[in-house]
């Protein structure tokens, strides 16, 4: 079993009772009237930007549609046009904010493809830096961020501006 190493975000998430969790997190952030809570950045017409609450690497953002959808497919041209403008949005924001030296983006389609939410697709904005792999992920199995999620919200979302 891997160790982890808990970031303070994490506590109130692992101590809530999630036995009563109900709905999808793209949909709820789609509806929510606490916009910090859902870590959003931006709500478009069609889709949304919001820090994923269990990052791959600092600054990673998640582009969602609004409409609960699996398949890419199903995207109507206004949801797919507006998601692709805000993958430029936000890759445009976190230039700005974290200056790093390239991204992944991409989406993991089917659990057996790594989506964690597999009937909701979003797509990940991962920001990357030059020597970002240290020996926590490679031999910990262990990520480390280096900035609470509330200040990074609002860094993007300055840079969002």
């Amino acid at each position: 079993m891997a160790e982890r190493l808990w970031a303070p975000w994490r506590l109130e998430y692992v101590q809530a009772d999630h036995d009563g969790d109900t709905g999808c997190v793209f949909c709820n952030a789609a509806t929510t009237d606490d916009p910090d809570r859902a870590l959003i950045v931006h709500r478009g017409t069609h889709a949304l930007v919001m820090l994923n609450l269990y990052p791959y690497a600092h600054g990673h953002l998640m582009v969602a549609p609004f409409r609960h959808v699996a398949d890419p497919g199903a995207l109507d041209a206004a949801e797919r046009a507006e998601m692709w403008e805000l993958l430029d949005r936000s890759l445009k924001a976190l230039s700005r904010a974290m200056a790093p030296d390239g991204f992944n983006s991409g989406m993991n389609l089917g659990r057996v493809a790594g989506a964690g939410i597999e009937h909701h697709l979003h797509l990940h904005v991962v920001p990357r830096w030059s020597g970002d792999t240290n020996f926590m992920p490679v031999l910990a199995d262990v990520r480390v961020m280096p900035e609470h999620l509330s200040r990074t919200l609002a860094a993007v979302r300055t840079a969002w501006a």
